[in-house]
């Protein structure tokens, strides 16, 4: 039997659903729940339509890698995510909103940069950022606030060596940033925020037409908009998207990552006593396994008719994602609420999956692996400052951490 158009009804639950309080590592219950027993359902978001839901991993990747589910936000019944999303995506629009062949024409502009040889070749730097910042903290006095002290601090000198981008500018692009990425944002203040961006990232490469250096913004320049392959506005959108995700999404992951390692003294052990590459690299995949920090769901409509698992997802259906739940199942990751850092988690799907999966994994990657091998071994009596339930955690966004992280040693 098919589910129809007949069973969205306002009884559907909604999305985001709540995490339950005290538990703010995990999923929220009702999509555990909706997992266990209908893993495939209509759920009501906030302008009231009813997109379908995935929550199983087994579901998330046979319909994130068919070509006839689309991440174009114009499409009919796609899912926005807020009122300003749905408002600006015209305005706001690069190659992960868009589908083949479009979104392939413009990702493989910017692809070489992220080849994983290519950012391996930036660990020793990555190193020395990571150092330099524990020399700071370490010089200075206690408790101090991780995220801003070196969660944040990290990602965007990473990116912004990358980039091209002056770090000097970083209370300007992080300030915009946390406009774009909080769910309360009106559809104005999302504007402003990605018009301002927008023609920072426009000027730079202006700039750097003229006195090109050896970053990612001097390619898209010289070789790239010079060139007739990019418009300049499609290239400043690219930076946007590069820079805001390039820092916001890892600066949560430490952060965040670090509360449960915390909150896991054996598996921070384990962290801390290694200097095996393959254990920290494992120790990462787990973390964002466990984790999920992207958690309103990746959104997508149907082209055409998709029938999986007895149920029929209808031509113009919306259809979201819960990739925070799906490296919950239990089908795939066995006991998985359980922080295992000797797990084999590699199958997680924290930077989506199929053609749209991260850009900028391997980035994410090497910095995480840096982090997190080492900041627990300069400071191994490192230990949160105050009460857990005294943190706020980030509710209102669409990614996942904490808004402070006092720590001291």
């Amino acid at each position: 039997m098919t589910e129809t158009l007949a069973d969205t009804s306002a009884e559907s639950p909604e999305y985001p659903a709540p995490r339950a309080a005290g538990c703010p590592f995990d999923p929220a219950p009702a999509l555990r729940d909706l997992q266990a027993d209908k893993p495939l359902s209509r759920v009501r978001i906030w302008d009231g339509t009813s997109p379908w839901l995935v929550t199983r991993h087994d579901h998330l990747r046979a319909l994130l890698g068919d070509p006839r589910i689309s991440a174009d936000p114009g499409s009919p019944g796609y899912p926005h995510t807020t009122a300003a999303a749905k408002s600006n995506f015209r305005t706001r629009r690069s190659f992960i909103t868009m589908d083949d062949p479009e979104h392939a024409r413009l990702r493989r502009m910017v692809t070489a940069p992220f080849a994983i040889r290519r950012i391996e070749a930036l660990r020793p730097s990555i190193q020395k950022i990571v150092d330099d910042r524990i020399d700071t903290m370490l010089a200075g006095p206690g408790p101090v606030d991780l995220v801003e002290e070196f969660a944040l601090p990290v990602p965007s000198l990473v990116i912004c060596e990358l980039l091209g981008v002056p770090y000097e500018d970083h209370d300007f692009f992080q300030r915009n940033t946390k406009v774009l990425v909080r769910r309360t944002s009106t559809p104005e203040d999302v504007l402003a925020a990605s018009d301002a961006l927008t023609g920072y990232l426009d000027d730079l490469l202006s700039a750097k037409r003229v006195r090109p250096g050896d970053d990612l913004l001097s390619t898209l320049a010289t070789e790239r908009v010079d060139t007739g392959q990019l418009t300049r506005h499609e290239a400043a959108r690219t930076g946007v998207l590069l820079l805001a995700a390039g820092h916001e999404t890892t600066a949560n992951m430490i952060a965040l990552g670090t509360l449960a390692l915390l909150h896991h003294p054996d598996q921070l052990a384990l962290l801390r006593d290694t200097e095996d590459p393959g254990t920290v690299a494992g120790a990462v995949e787990e973390l964002l396994r466990y984790l999920t920090i992207v958690h309103s769901g990746r959104r997508r409509a149907a082209l055409a008719d998709i029938e999986i698992d007895g149920q029929v997802i209808r031509a113009g259906d919306g259809v979201v994602f819960a990739g925070e739940v799906a490296n919950r199942d239990p089908e795939a990751f066995p006991d998985p609420d359980r922080l295992d850092l000797t797990r084999d988690a590699r199958r997680h799907v924290a930077f989506g999956y199929g053609v749209h999966q991260c850009l900028g994994q391997p980035l994410a990657r090497v910095e995480l692996q840096v982090v997190y091998g080492t900041l627990y071994r300069r400071i191994p009596t490192l230990a949160l400052a105050t009460d857990v339930d005294r943190l706020r955690f980030k509710h209102d966004g669409f990614v996942y951490g904490v808004h402070e992280l006092p720590v001291t040693w």
